[in-house]
């Protein structure tokens, strides 16, 4: 025979309280996303309108709409986002190159002072990139690569593949061995199980290291500004910068010419998204 056992007091409001604080930390992330997203609604907005408009509505949309805004800045940024373009493609196929092959030495082969290497490495990252500017800049003058656009694409795959290098050997770490001794065990060689096996198994740490760089890429400012002075190599971060001195006070232009040069990294970021959340889990449980 069994017994009902009634609910005490405690538990009643225990579980009553539970909607209150989910209540309230639904609240607290809406105020989050809400200030987050603050900046970005506002130079939507400011986008389409005129100075007019601008000094009238500060905070609120303002009819009518002023699409010849993005026909401004498009013809202003387009030059300055096909070089970003040109130099985010060749410094991801380095990066990737450079990092691949070095991972796999380091996950897969067993050689003296490997782990010693591997910590010079990393010990890399804890240098100042500002340490380092005055003699690569130097450096770059004297190879005569000074506005061009190996300026821009070497130091970022020098910088870059050390962080990718100790991301992809992380993830590459994790995978089983097995894999790779039943592909020996079929008679494949190095470079074959390097192409068709570990590659492929790697997608998801190359889209992170991809979008890490991309977004390196997009932001860095003072390196082009020191060493391009040609406009057509100029890329999105300080061509912005001359778009601002050449639009003046016209804030509608201005706001569409930094939304236009977001598109991009908010396109590869949806698109790449599941390989980059993919790669960050992958190479933190490799870490454990």
């Amino acid at each position: 025979m069994t017994t009902l056992t009634t609910p005490t007091a405690a538990a009643v409001r225990a579980v009553r309280r539970r909607p209150r604080r989910q209540y309230g930390v639904h609240a607290g992330l809406i105020a989050l996303v809400a200030v987050s997203l603050a900046p970005y609604l506002f130079m939507v907005v400011t986008s389409f309108k005129d100075n007019e408009q601008y000094y009238e509505n500060f905070w609120a949309p303002a009819l009518p709409f002023h699409w010849e805004n993005y026909a401004t800045a498009w013809h202003q940024v387009q030059p300055y986002l096909i070089a970003s373009l040109i130099v985010a493609a060749a410094s991801v196929v380095g990066i990737v190159a450079v990092s691949l092959v070095a991972a796999f030495v380091f996950a897969r082969f067993r050689f003296p002072g490997r782990n010693t290497l591997f910590v010079l490495i990393a010990a890399l990252m804890m240098v100042p990139s500002i340490a380092s500017l005055i003699p690569l800049f130097v450096m770059m003058r004297n190879m005569g690569m000074l506005n061009t656009y190996w300026v821009l694409i070497i130091p970022h795959i020098a910088t870059g593949a050390v962080l990718g290098t100790i991301l992809m050997r992380t993830f590459i770490a994790g995978i089983p061995q097995t894999m790779f001794d039943a592909a020996q065990l079929d008679g494949a060689s190095t470079p074959r199980i390097f192409l068709s096996i570990m590659m492929p198994l790697s997608l998801p740490v190359i889209g992170t290291v991809a979008l890490v760089t991309v977004q390196s890429v997009w932001n860095d400012f003072f390196w082009p500004l020191l060493t391009i002075t040609d406009n057509t190599l100029r890329t999105v971060s300080v061509g912005l910068l001359f778009f601002q001195g050449q639009s003046g006070t016209a804030y509608g232009p201005l706001f569409a010419g930094y939304l236009v040069a977001s598109i991009p990294l908010l396109v590869l970021f949806v698109v790449f998204s599941k390989y980059f959340l993919a790669g960050i889990q992958g190479g933190v449980a490799g870490a454990h």
